[in-house]
């Protein structure tokens, strides 16, 4: 698996159950076990889930005594939705010039 920062994220950000987990630390801090609750997933395959999303930087995990909250990380969030956004904006670009070329031939036929 590719060590670029992007690469991560969106390997990351491929399975759905990252993806819950992602959107449930969006709504605030939680432990492994808050995490796991919604899932029919041993604790072991959470775990495994929560290490691919700390390693692309997606989550942070603190200590507080014996509270070990897992946290949302936005910067490889952002990362990604720019990465998106220009090409986003590059394909648009190419399709707005295609339905002018189309346009000027269906015109054309009309003549």
């Amino acid at each position: 698996m590719p060590d670029d920062r992007l690469s991560l994220t969106f390997a990351a950000l491929a399975d759905p159950t990252r993806r819950a987990i992602l959107a449930r630390l969006a709504e605030g801090e939680a432990t492994v076990n808050e995490l796991a609750e919604p899932f029919d997933i041993s604790l072991q395959a959470v775990s495994k889930h929560l290490k691919v999303l700390e390693r692309a930087g997606l989550i942070s995990r603190g200590r507080d005594a014996q509270w070990r909250p897992c946290r949302l990380e936005t910067a490889p969030l952002d990362d990604a939705s720019e990465w998106i956004r220009r090409y986003r904006d590059r394909w648009s670009d190419r399709f707005d010039r295609l339905e002018q070329e189309i346009k000027k031939i269906q015109e054309g036929e009309h003549e």
